[in-house]
């Protein structure tokens, strides 16, 4: 389990990372956020493009590894471990970017969130979300605060993902000939 979970962990963590990087380096140029919102689509489809690779480690654990059966909480921590490395990998990754290429992301984000908060708020709302946006960047200028953050942003991905990959490819029995009728049957297995 454990080469599965390092293979398709590791995977997944560079197809999600390669995904943010690009979105986000392209974004670098638009300090008016106006393609924020693509490239927040672009990053959530990386990270369902890459967690796809937990059904696949799942399905190789089950059906290669594991004679066929594979009970759901086994699928669910092979999916929650994935899940991990590759969150990890994003978040390292966010890391690198955020402070080499991008370190007045926060600066640019939040006054975009300002500016776009003052065309539907005013008066004492208005002034929640601006108080509201400052402690957020205020949290994000410390490590502890970016990296949590940011983990936020795609396990959340990973644990959906691993739950319906678990509650999909649970089997714990080995399937009827008939259920198996459209792969080969061994011979030692046709005569029984």
């Amino acid at each position: 389990m454990k080469r599965i979970v390092l293979t398709y962990g590791l995977i997944a963590g560079l197809i999600v990372s390669a995904f943010m990087a690009t979105s986000m380096l392209t974004l670098a140029g638009d300090a008016s956020f106006e393609h924020g919102a693509t490239a927040m689509i672009v990053g959530y489809l990386g990270m369902l493009i890459s967690f796809a690779f937990i059904f696949v480690a799942v399905k190789a654990y089950r059906d290669k590894e594991n004679g066929g059966l594979i009970s759901f909480g086994k699928a669910f921590r092979i999916g929650l471990f994935i899940s991990l490395i590759a969150s990890t990998i994003y978040v390292i990754t966010w890391a690198v970017v955020y402070h080499t290429w991008l370190p007045n992301f926060m600066e640019q984000y939040c006054a975009a969130e300002i500016r776009k908060a003052s065309t539907s708020l005013s008066g004492p709302a208005l002034q929640a979300k601006i108080a509201e946006i400052n402690q957020g960047k205020e949290m994000y200028a410390k490590p502890l605060g970016y990296t949590l953050m940011t983990y936020a942003e795609i396990l959340p991905v990973g644990l959906l993902v691993s739950l319906v990959a678990a509650a999909i490819l649970k089997r714990r029995s080995r399937p009827s000939i008939s259920q198996r009728s459209t792969t080969a049957v061994p011979a030692h297995e046709a005569d029984l």
